[in-house]
């Protein structure tokens, strides 16, 4: 008898989601990190929800239109982590023809299934308000709608879903020997502590760690479509008022997105390169940090450099496609293989995939299982995620009913709660009627009300957990304060 019905090896979206959607069928799961949620590409990505315009270029049209049926209804699921976003795409025709364009916004609109999201137009830079921070040379643009998402707490929201459905939580948990039988026998080490778990069912979902994961620890050859493709992003001080992005056309055919980020920012990105090695060790480097600023500077009117990245990181993406293609020409859409023997428990490995399609994605490898466990009915679609039970267009009345039940919250912080916590935000302001009832503040607005809900409920251990992937405070921290914040949290996790 096995202790669950599923592990899972992989705490990025696609575990993550995998792992949400088989406890909430009743599922037996465990859910295996060998370090913190989301600490690989799924927090570094160009954070997101879209059907990816360019790939309509290589007529992937079943990716792009499963993709942009996926955005209203992660909309609605996670109303505080996702909003609406409207991209100007300034018109260049000596990078691509107009028309062209035109004809793939219109494919792109059509088959959307819009019910929320507005429809493409066309703009005269001259006057509206996107021209006025582009060089004088761009007269003409079109405007279409997708969305942007924090993808690290996509990631901690879908596992704090499954563990409250059911589902263990191990983060900085190894494998470190996977014994196949009948079941599965997993050897796990965590902080140096050795444990053993057992599984009918194991998944790969390491992201670009599936290969690694499948030659050095279950001892198979990895697929020779499997390439890994880094991408490296930038954030700036924010480079114009408005809140729209920006999908820049450059000279090598890619495109270059900037998007308002964190309200005093520019997110810059990305680049596709080729990468082999270790993914941890992906780093970005002073070429492609020149690449994103020359994007930039050649639509806009205030030039940068790389001196005026505030921040700057790169991640791995897991692809599975032709090995002499380009990076930025090989398909993101994912592979499921599902290995069945004789007397052996089974392996299915996740190949691929991307932020917007994870759900569907978990959908798809619980079907592969059917035949495994019982029939059980799809049900993501329909539940929010913890703190989104409210409605898409939402967020501005839960902030000002937040800052009447909380009247001591600045607007910014009350922004900030909502948009991390939802409605969950009444879990860590409790009854507090002052701000200093929520205890010490470690610089910008974080208090130790929220660092223990984070710790207790959301699985951070560390300063970067908290400052990185359940929020993007780093940015507005000294290297005095993080330290002080790990002490912190190292004291009371004792």
């Amino acid at each position: 008898m096995a202790d669950f019905d599923l592990a899972i090896i992989g705490g990025g979206i696609n575990g993550a989601g995998i792992a949400r959607d088989a406890a909430g069928r009743g599922l037996k799961t465990v859910l295996i990190e060998q370090n913190d949620l989301a600490s690989g590409t799924s927090s570094a990505s160009s954070k997101l929800i879209h059907g990816g315009l360019r790939y309509l270029e290589h007529g992937a049209l079943r990716l792009v239109g499963a993709a942009l049926s996926e955005r209203e209804v992660l909309l609605r699921m996670a109303p505080h982590l996702i909003r609406q976003m409207r991209f100007v795409l300034p018109l260049d025709a000596a990078r691509r023809s107009p028309l062209a364009l035109r004809l793939g916004l219109f494919i792109y609109d059509l088959i959307g299934r819009r019910q929320i999201l507005p429809p493409t137009r066309a703009l005269d830079l001259i006057v509206d308000p996107a021209g006025l921070p582009l060089k004088r040379r761009f007269q003409h643009a079109y405007e279409y709608s997708d969305c942007l998402a924090d993808d690290s707490r996509l990631v901690v929201l879908n596992a704090v879903d499954a563990a409250e459905r059911g589902a263990v939580v191990r983060t900085r948990t190894r494998v470190t020997r996977a014994e196949r039988g009948e079941v599965w026998r997993l050897i796990l080490n965590a902080h140096g502590e050795r444990d053993v778990v057992s599984a009918r069912v194991l998944i790969n979902a390491a992201g670009p760690w599936v290969g690694m994961v499948a030659e050095t620890l279950l001892r198979q050859v990895a697929p020779r479509r499997l390439r890994l493709d880094k991408g490296t992003h930038i954030v700036v001080p924010r480079l114009y008022e408005h809140d729209r992005a920006y999908i820049l056309q450059t000279a090598d055919g890619r495109v270059v997105f900037t998007i308002p980020f964190e309200h005093d920012f520019t997110l810059v990105g990305t680049t596709d390169r080729s990468f082999s090695g270790d993914p941890s060790a992906a780093a970005p480097t002073t070429e492609e940090i020149d690449y994103l600023c020359g994007a930039v500077n050649e639509y806009f009117r205030t030039a940068i450099a790389g001196a005026d990245a505030v921040w700057a990181f790169a991640g791995v993406r897991a692809l599975y496609g032709d090995g002499g293609k380009k990076p930025q020409d090989v398909g993101r859409d994912y592979v499921l293989n599902l290995e069945k023997r004789f007397g052996e428990a089974p392996l299915l490995t996740v190949y691929g995939g991307k932020l917007t399609t994870y759900r569907r994605l978990a959908e798809d490898v619980l079907g592969r299982l059917a035949h495994f466990f019982p029939p059980l009915r799809r049900w993501t679609a329909e539940s929010p995620l913890p703190g989104g039970d409210f409605a898409y267009d939402g967020v501005p009345a839960l902030i000002e009913r937040t800052r009447r039940s909380w009247p001591f919250l600045t607007a910014s912080h009350a922004r900030r709660l909502v948009g991390a916590y939802g409605t969950r935000v009444e879990r860590i302001l409790k009854t507090a009627a002052r701000l200093d009832e929520l205890g010490r503040r470690f610089g910008a607005d974080l208090t130790a009300a929220e660092i223990r809900y984070l710790m207790t409920k959301e699985f951070a251990q560390t300063a970067d957990d908290v400052l990185w992937r359940r929020s993007k405070l780093g940015l507005r921290f000294s290297a005095a304060q993080r330290a002080d914040l790990d002490r912190f949290m190292a004291e009371s996790a004792r």
